[in-house]
């Protein structure tokens, strides 16, 4: 069975020291040996950022997309070889800004992918520049007089575009963002994790003692995951108080389950001598 020294490289990451990424690190590598998954049988694809450089840091399949493009990466490997546990790495400006159209896609196809989201409200790689997830009034080098737009919320939209598994860790709390990996990756379908991360070295308005005056599990408050109108409504809540954990999580039939030529078996399990293609040219040229 692998460890999590197998998941592990001799190269040290390039984080700022105290980064929460840190944290998220260390829970996924924790989360992939209590699967009991082998680094081969795990494909990461990353976006670009701060959280993009993991790709370098974990011993496993790994794909560094294009900025805002990972989602429709993972989705490809994922139809290719459905028997990978496929993951995605990647940060709240590249996936709700770039990205969002992406995101949303894959909830309502329910692809089977699991993606964590390293939200920390801001662009870290780029030094700080608001981000869709910003709150307003945060001020940086893009938003001098502070942020007028409304932010974006992960959790509601993912809901609202039919995702199974919508779940928001806090990256403070490694063990809970480990809990909700593990049941993430279990989970037939399109599962998100949007991790809430404070940016230490450009966030300063939702530092660690900011969010560790708000954020309550959803567990300590008899939520019932299965109901989906509950879900919403504690989707909404932010400000006073801001819930972790998971939101809504009911399996349904995944993309895949509605694809005859792969349901059973993998498009790279399959012999290309039984594939005649030009019938098919024959038809549409």
């Amino acid at each position: 069975m692998a460890s999590q020294k197998d998941f592990s490289v001799k190269a040290r990451p390039t984080w700022c020291p105290s980064c929460w990424n840190w944290s998220v690190w260390g829970a996924l590598k924790n989360a992939l040996v209590e699967l009991t998954l082998e680094p081969h049988k795990v494909l990461i694809v990353y976006g670009i950022g701060c959280s993009g450089n993991m790709t370098n840091f974990v011993n496993t399949y790994g794909f560094h997309g294009l900025h805002g493009r990972p989602i429709p990466i993972a989705i490809g490997a994922k139809l290719a070889n459905h028997k990978l546990a496929v993951i995605v790495v990647a940060g709240d400006g590249d996936t709700y800004g770039e990205g969002m159209n992406h995101f949303l896609q894959a909830a309502r196809g329910n692809h089977d992918i699991t993606l964590i989201v390293h939200n920390n409200q801001n662009y870290g790689l780029t030094t700080g520049q608001k981000s869709p997830t910003s709150e307003r009034g945060y001020k940086s080098k893009s938003s001098p007089a502070g942020v007028r737009d409304t932010p974006v919320n992960p959790i509601s939209l993912a809901l609202a575009s039919g995702a199974g598994f919508v779940s928001r860790g806090y990256a403070v709390d490694p063990l809970g963002v480990q809990k909700l990996i593990v049941e993430a990756v279990k989970f037939k379908g399109f599962s998100l994790i949007d991790v809430l991360q404070p940016c230490i070295t450009f966030n300063k308005l939702n530092t660690s003692q900011w969010f560790k005056e708000r954020v309550y599990d959803l567990e300590e408050s008899s939520h019932d995951s299965l109901d989906y109108k509950k879900a919403l409504l504690r989707s909404l809540e932010w400000g006073e108080k801001i819930p972790v954990g998971i939101f809504y999580k009911k399996e349904k039939p995944t993309y895949k389950d509605y694809l005859p030529q792969i349901k059973d078996k993998a498009l790279v399990e399959q012999d290309l001598k039984d594939i005649d293609i030009f019938p098919l040219f024959e038809e549409f040229i």
